[in-house]
Order: C-alpha cells, then structure tokens, then sequence
C-alpha cells in the first residue's frame, strides 16, 4: 500500500529540515543563505506589488515571506501559486532567446516552494518547483517535477544525518560480486577510482579513502538545489535532487535524480531527449542524448552517452563516447570509444585508448560459476567484430583481437599483437609487433586524435597518449624474454634445459641467426587456459622491431629534453641515476612503482589524508613526468645494449641515434603504405567510377593531412639528431 501522509496545507514550503536535525539557534533556512553566498538585498513587497500580484491570478500562503529585488517588475509574474519564503531577483521587461526559443523573462503557470531566483530569470508551466536556489538568467520551461528533499546527497556517496547506512550509493566496478566497490563523490578522478579498486586487502588504505570521501561533504540536512547562471532546463518531466553548474542545457529528459551535474561557460553540459539518469556525477563538458540510461555512475569530464547507451555501476573516463550498446560495473580510463548497438562490457578494467567493435561481448559472467569475474585490458585495447571473451582474461597494451568466440581464459603480455582464434587448426595465434607490421597509420593516428581531442579543462592527471611510453616498453622487454625463450625451446626440442639456457640460446639466434628463426614453429607457454597450443607469428620480425623500438623511445626521449642537457658527460650523470622499474597506469597517468608505493604509503600514515592532497600528489608527478620517462629511457637503452654508464660512449650514442633515424624513417613510410593499401586495393576501388570519384569521396592520399604531419615530423625529428650530433660533436 501506498504511503501517502496528510499535512496541514499551511505547512506547506517550511519545515524543510526536521527538528532533530536543526541546529540550535538556527533557522530552517541557514544552510540555504550559505549556499546562495551573499548578503540579501531583497525587500518585503509593497501594497501596490501585492495587489498587481494577485491581480495577475498569483497566490501566496503568506505575502510577507516574499521577497524581491527593488528592480523587481509584479506584472511579470502570472498564475503561479507560492509557498514557503520566496526571494526574487530583478525581473524587467525582457525576453530570453536560447536556439530559437523566445520566452518572455519572468514567472509563469507554475507552483513554487521556498526558491530563490537570480535576476531575469524565466520559469513557465513548471507544475513543481521546491526548494532550489536558481541563478540568473535561467530558463525553466515546461517540467513537471523539479524538487529538493533535505537529505539530498546529489549523487555523492555519503550517508546524511539520520540514515542507515543501507542507503549509501556504492559504484561496484570491475566485478560484479562488489568485492571493488567505491563510493562516488564530485571530482573523482581515473586515479582515484583505480587506486580505489586495487589493493582490497589492505584494510588501512580502504577505510582512509572512506574518511577521504566522507570529509569532502557535510553530513547535515537541508542543502538545496542549485541551478547555475544561464542554465537551460525545458520538457523535462522529473528533476529531483539535482544539483546543475552554470550554462548547462536540459531538454526532454524523463528523469534525473540524485546527480551533480558539472557545467561552465567553457564546458557546457547538455543531456538530452529521454534520458533516465539516477544516482551519479556528470562531469564539466557532458553530452547525453536520445534515451541514455545511467545508473550508479560517474562521467567524468567531457564524456558522451549517446543512442539509448546503458551505463550501469561504472565509471567512464574523460573524452570517452560509448553509444547504443550496454556497460556493466566497468571502469573506463580516458578516450575509450564504443559506438555500435551490439557491443557489450561487464566487469572490466579497460585502461583506455580502447575501441570495442560491433557485436563485442566483453565480460560476460554467464560462461563461468558465479559473477566475480574480472577482465583487465591495457591501453589501446582492441576487441573486433563479435569478439567473445571469458573471464578471467588480461592484455598487455595495444592489443587486437581477431572475430571469434574465445572460450578460454586468456593472458596475452606481449603488447601490439594480435590475436586469432584459428578453428579451423584449432590453435590460438599471437602476432607480437602487429600494428608496427600491417596498421602503423591507425595506431600512430589515434595516438596523434587523443591528444588532439583532449577537452579537459582540469588537467590534474597527466595523461599518457603516445604509443611508446614506459608501461608499453616494459611490456616489450617481458616480450623479449619470451620470444628467446620461445626460440630456445623451439632450437633445443625436447632436452632438459634451463630457462636460463634457453633464454641465452634464443637471444644468440634472434640477433644472429634470424632468417632460421623465421623457419621454425614456435610456440608460447601460459597464455590461454587450454589444452591446444598457442603459436606465436613473425617473432623474427618482431624481436629486432622490439629492440629498435625501445632505442627510438630512448632517444625520442633524449631529443625532448636535450635542451636541458648541456653535453655528452651531462648525460652521462644522468645514466648513472636511471634505473628500469615497473610502472602503474593509475587512471591514464602512468606511475613509477616506487612513487605509488609511496603514496599508498604516506595515506595509510595519514600524511595525505584528503582527495584534495592526494590531487596534489598528481600534479607533482605530472611535473617531473617528463624527467621520470627520460631517466628510465636512458635505463632502458642501457639494459637492453646490455652496458654500463661507464661503458657507453659517444660513438655508441651516435650509433643509436642514426638508428632511431632509420626506425623512425620506416615508421612514417609504414603509416603511408598501410593507408596506400585502402587506395590501391582494387576490390576497395570497385565502388567508383574512376579515380577521381575516389578521390572526392575519400579523399587523395597525397593530400592527407595526418599524412604529411608525419613527413613533417620526421624532417624535424632527423634535423633534431643531426643538431644534437653536432653540438655534442658525437
């Protein structure tokens, strides 16, 4: 049965915080006058005001609780029944327009509770409006429900005076058994939610990030809305516990409840026709449209919902778009794409740069015993058409994989491969180096878009979008290692050798013997969950691209920061303090190990003891990110050159920086001769006419714009060397 309470109707508009919750000495409208921030410069209305007022077909409960600004125009105010205290800015003969929509400035057809409004404002055919503060110049027009209860929490995980604990709002990312779950607040950041989700045993860490979040925001009763300056809201039919930044724009959504939305001049904020949105945080620059359903969420900045897309229980990244298809207790680091409406995420850790094609089922706990699953994927994660994955499953960075249906778990770590489900052999493929070999202008393109489209205006984390960088490097020595060892296996057969031998034999073959490498069948160990084998491709191609990749990463690195370096010996010190060491990718900021270890540390002693100190921290190492890279760079060149500081010299950097000219060189003819293959196919060119219908549909290769970008660097980058050459005299 349907609880329904029957109260005086003078009460109507007051007693917005109950008793037991009302400080002593206080009003039922203190918290309000503290968010609205500023002195009241209203007036009671005169006689004349009042009888205008009613006049116009208006009514209040009390006449002498409406207050108005002295530029305030009565005849603007028509048919609307008031209740609770009233404060009305300037109200003068004017109209808004926004896209076309004319409206005259002022109150119209509407009932109101206890509101405050800014100057100018225009409310029309709202059948409930109570308890906001509204700010100027904004539109609100034909809405059926626009309320604020006094335990309104606006979408942040946090428990208000009074309430069980039961009601508190978890995001249960990265599995579904909520074994990962956080409590969402406005302004988490990619980091904060993975540092959140990691690190489950350790009890100390998990409850400061708690104390963290429940700092943040005051447990009190009796906040009220906010809607921003110029903030547009019309043909919405429930808006409840919402609180809205300036310049947002609200058009026909069914229903939002329980949410901050962020929104500012520079980063505007829309959600569009039928969206259902509950219990979450819309970042600074949001898009939602066309029947978007969200539920327990967090968008972070800059981010689109759009064509019926479901987020539920996730987090998704900055610049990130998912479209049509379903999201499940994922969380999303920044510029993740999923457009089509088959595709399908569920208990992932997808750490962004990623794109899920159509017919994707990423995830899906029903081919396992219980839904705690979990699927981690590094950067540029690439599921193709109808991919289907089992839980458990990982993947290094940049990894594609083929159509097919993968029934068992999966752990790729050589990063920039593909692989393929071969039913036919009944075999599982895997290509380490694939994009560098066949689709070196797609993954040097969508390096160069993601910087391109980075619209965050907070730029707290820094993110991390080239190809090369330290977690995809270490992620090619572990590959290395495996392809000799894989080598070693395949030259001594069935002998008892030791890995160690192994590895040592594969290495000599690799550098030394490589075309009988390319003859042999090799095959990798512990990557899929199954009995049939696992054959690797073109590891004699890969292994020496690997070697000239990690070279050109250390001198792209060198090249950044040369003009801080005075000479050869300058870097010589420099060697002598650089070190190899693992590194996390904590929300698209990548991190030494040993700082996280630091700053997990430092939280557990209090020493950072607020989501604000822990951003700082962010900031800090996104400063000296750029020193960090250089110095595992250096590391790295030395490790895998298998020298010493003392042993390397400028005849051997010279060396290796003629080599990353030539490295370079074919990477830029690889990106034009993997797009050449779409204009030279002639199964692609039989949909034209002629070649000059091809080229005003597609465009003309040679005119290609990302194309000649990179012929362009590559000039820049060889004058680069040579100018290093010479001032160090190499």
């Amino acid at each position: 049965m349907n609880h329904i309470e029957k109260k005086p109707l003078h009460l109507l508009g007051y007693q917005f915080i109950d008793g037991p919750y009302l400080p002593e000495g206080k009003n039922e409208y203190y918290l309000r006058d503290k968010q609205r921030g500023k002195e009241s410069v209203h007036r009671k209305l005169n006689a004349r005001e009042i009888e205008t007022l009613v006049r116009n077909d208006n009514t209040s409960d009390d006449w002498n609780n409406f207050f108005v600004d002295n530029d305030f125009d009565p005849n603007l105010v028509q048919h609307c029944h008031f209740y609770g205290m009233i404060r009305i800015g300037k109200l003068e003969p004017y109209f808004l327009e926004f896209h076309n929509l004319r409206l005259p400035v002022g109150l119209y057809n509407s009932t109101i509770a206890s509101c405050d409004f800014g100057d100018n404002v225009v409310v029309q055919n709202v059948n409930f409006l109570s308890h906001y503060i509204i700010g100027n110049e904004v539109i609100i027009a034909n809405v059926n429900e626009m309320a604020t209860t006094d335990h309104a929490k606006f979408g942040n995980g946090i428990v208000k005076e009074g309430e069980p604990e039961s009601v508190r709002i978890w995001l249960e990312l990265c599995n579904e058994n909520g074994g990962r779950n956080v409590m969402p607040f406005d302004g988490m950041l990619p980091g904060d939610a993975w540092l959140w989700t990691r690190n489950r045993h350790d009890d100390t860490l998990m409850n400061q990030f708690k104390a963290f979040t429940e700092k943040e925001f005051d447990k009190k009763r009796g906040y009220y809305g906010m809607v921003g300056d110029r903030t547009v809201i019309k043909n919405c039919k429930i808006i409840k516990d919402v609180t809205i930044g300036t310049d947002a724009y609200l058009k026909g959504a069914n229903k939002l409840k329980n949410l901050t939305i962020n929104s500012e001049a520079n980063a505007a904020t829309q959600i569009g026709e039928g969206c259902e949105m509950v219990n979450g945080i819309i970042g600074l620059g949001c898009r939602a449209f066309y029947g978007v359903k969200a539920v327990r969420f967090i968008m972070a900045s800059h981010s689109q919902l759009k064509y019926g897309a479901r987020l539920i229980n996730s987090y998704l990244g900055n610049n990130a778009t998912i479209s049509c298809c379903e999201v499940l207790n994922s969380l999303i680091f920044p510029a993740h794409e999923q457009h089509h409406n088959n595709s399908f995420l569920c208990a992932a850790l997808i750490m962004g740069q990623s794109n899920m094609a159509a017919g994707a089922t990423i995830g899906s706990n029903h081919n396992s015993r219980g839904a705690d699953g979990e699927i981690i994927a590094g950067r540029g994660f690439w599921p193709g058409l109808c991919v289907s994955l089992k839980h458990n499953s990982k993947f290094a960075s940049f990894t594609l994989i083929s159509k097919g249906n993968y029934l068992h778990e999966l752990q790729v770590p050589y990063p920039f491969s593909l692989v393929v489900n071969d039913e036919h052999e009944n075999s599982l493929k895997v290509m380490p180096g694939y994009w560098f070999m066949h689709n070196m202008y797609a993954l040097a393109r969508n390096s160069w878009k993601y910087v391109d489209r980075d619209k965050r205006v907070d730029k707290t984390q820094v993110l991390e979008f080239d190809y090369l960088a330290p977690d995809s490097v270490e992620e090619m020595f572990t590959a290395l290692e495996l392809m000799e060892l894989a080598v070693g296996k395949a030259y001594h057969g069935n002998k008892k050798v030791s890995d160690k031998t192994l590895r040592q034999d594969g290495k000599q073959l690799l550098l030394n013997e490589n075309e009988s490498v390319s003859r042999m069948t090799l095959y990798a160990d512990n990557i899929e969950n199954a009995t049939r084998k696992v054959q690797l491709l073109k590891v004699h191609k890969a292994y020496p691209l690997f070697r000239e990749l990690i070279i050109l990463y250390a001198v792209r690195n060198l090249l950044k920061n040369a003009a801080g370096i005075a000479s050869f010996s300058a870097l010589l010190s420099l060697c002598r303090n650089s070190k190899r060491t693992a590194w996390y990718n904590a929300g698209g900021q990548l991190i030494k190990a040993e700082d996280m270890d630091d700053i997990k540390s430092r939280i557990r002693k209090g020493k950072i003891n607020s989501w604000h100190q822990l951003h700082d921290i962010y900031r800090q190492l996104g400063v000296s990110y750029e020193q960090d890279k250089l110095q595992h760079a250096l590391a790295c060149l030395l490790d895998l050159l298998q020298l010493t500081p003392k042993e390397f010299n400028a005849e051997k950097l010279r060396k290796c920086l003629e080599q990353s000219v030539h490295t370079s060189g074919a990477l830029t003819e690889g990106i034009y001769r993997s797009r050449e293959k779409d204009y030279t196919n002639p199964y692609r060119q039989m949909t034209y006419e002629n070649q000059e219908e091809m080229d005003a549909v597609v465009g003309k290769l040679d005119e290609n714009s990302f194309i000649q970008q990179t012929i362009t660097d590559l000039k820049a980058y060889k004058k680069q060397v040579k100018d290093l050459i010479k001032k160090w005299e190499l």
